[in-house]
């Protein structure tokens, strides 16, 4: 079926900027879950061990999203975010566990939600803004439900962090930067890997807008 699991997904593939491992009929290959599981790693590594240093509550989530759709590029296959959300998850509980970085909760939720969160707002796109819009409500989906766990964990006294700010003071920025930290982060992903439409028409041309 066109639609079942692991199957090639037509808009993401006919969208891509890159070079796509599969065609429409082809069962999943090795070569392309590796692909997946390093791409969700490579999230994981990304999110607990760069720090750009913005002082901006939320903006981390672009180290996850900028791979995963990285991933899904070069992967273009339905439930192929699921795959590389379990990779991410997998890797920051390793790192977490091995005590090579410190992993928050908030980098969790992310690392768990933002693959899945991709297969459902893409499921149905075709190209054009549909595909970017699947981008962005998935980074503000995975945002705004790390935004809730980060909250909750000051509430309730666990966060431990060194600079960590009380909740007082920090949730009124954060409840601003999150979600829009979120939707551009899969906006700029999307804009970065994947063109407007299959035919890389100018993007001026109506297509783009249909």
């Amino acid at each position: 079926m066109r639609s079942a699991v692991m199957s090639v997904h037509p808009g993401l593939a006919g969208a891509s900027r890159l070079p796509t491992s599969g065609e429409e009929g082809r069962p999943l290959q090795l070569v392309e879950l590796l692909a997946l599981l390093g791409a969700g790693m490579t999230a994981a590594l990304a999110s607990v061990l760069l720090d750009f240093s913005l002082r901006i509550p939320g903006h981390a989530i672009i180290r996850v999203v900028l791979p995963m759709a990285f991933g899904l590029a070069v992967v273009p296959r339905r439930m192929a975010g699921s795959a590389m959300g379990a990779s991410a998850l997998g890797s920051a509980l390793v790192v977490k566990l091995g005590g090579l970085a410190a992993v928050g909760p908030g980098a969790i939720v992310s690392l768990a939600l933002t693959g899945p969160l991709m297969d459902l707002a893409l499921w149905h796109a075709r190209r054009g803004w549909r595909l970017y819009l699947g981008f962005a409500l998935a980074g503000l989906g995975a945002n705004v439900a790390a935004l809730a766990v980060r909250a909750g964990t000051k509430l309730a006294g666990l966060d431990y962090a060194a600079a960590a700010r009380p909740l007082g003071a920090w949730l009124p920025q954060a409840a601003v930067t999150y979600p829009v930290c979120g939707a551009i982060a899969g906006l700029l992903s999307a804009l970065v890997w994947f063109q407007c439409s299959a035919q890389r028409r100018d993007a001026t041309s109506p297509e783009c807008l249909r």
